[in-house]
C-alpha cells in the first residue's frame, strides 16, 4: 500500500483573485493611463507658456494696448486721439490723449479682474458708433466680455443701465 498525502482543506481563492498574465495586462494599463495623463499635464504647460509669450510679444508687461483715432474731440486739431488700455497688476485704466495733446490727459477706470494670472490678461479697444448719434463709441474687450464707454462731448463714460436698455429695445425692433 501506497502513501498518498492529500490536502485535507479545499484550495482557497482570495476574493480579488486574478486570473494568470491579467496583473501584467492591468499594470500595463495604467501606466498607460499614467503616461496619457503626464502627456496631458506637459502639453497644456507647453501650451500655456506658448500662449503668454505670444501675448509677451504682442501686448507686453503690463499689458498694454494703443489705438489712435480721430473720436470727435475740440482739441482734436489735426492729430488723432490717442487711447491707451492698461491691465496694471489686474486694475484696468484707459487713458486718452486728446488730440495728442499731453497736457489734456484724461484717464477712466475700468474693473478690477479677480483671479490667478489676471495681471496677465490683454485688454483690446474698438471703436464703434453705438448709440447711432453718428460719433465713435469706445467698445473695451477683456476676454469674451465688453464695455461700452458712450463719446460724450468732452469724455468717454460708461453706458449707464437706461442707455443699455434703450439700446437693446433698439435692436430687438430691428
Amino acid at each position: 500500500m501506497a502513501v498518498q498525502s492529500r490536502e485535507l482543506r479545499p484550495e482557497r481563492r482570495w476574493p480579488l483573485s486574478m486570473p494568470s498574465g491579467y496583473a501584467g495586462n492591468l499594470a500595463y494599463l495604467i501606466t498607460g493611463i499614467l503616461v496619457l495623463l503626464a502627456s496631458y499635464v506637459l502639453l497644456s504647460s507647453i501650451v500655456s507658456r506658448v500662449r503668454i509669450a505670444i501675448d509677451d510679444v504682442q501686448y507686453g508687461r503690463p499689458r498694454t494696448y494703443h489705438l489712435t483715432a480721430h473720436v470727435g474731440r475740440p482739441e482734436e486739431t489735426g492729430a488723432p486721439t490717442h487711447l491707451i488700455a492698461l491691465n496694471l497688476d489686474r486694475q484696468v485704466m484707459i487713458i486718452e490723449i486728446p488730440g495728442g495733446d499731453v497736457n489734456q490727459v484724461r484717464t477712466m477706470p475700468g474693473p478690477y479682474l479677480f483671479g490667478a494670472g489676471e495681471d496677465l490678461t490683454p485688454v483690446t479697444m474698438r471703436l464703434a458708433d453705438i448709440n447711432g448719434d453718428g460719433v465713435n463709441d469706445l467698445i473695451v474687450r477683456i476676454k469674451n466680455e465688453e464695455m461700452v464707454y458712450v463719446n460724450r462731448e468732452q469724455s468717454f463714460t460708461l453706458l449707464t443701465a437706461e442707455e443699455r436698455q434703450h439700446l437693446l429695445q433698439q435692436q430687438g425692433g430691428r
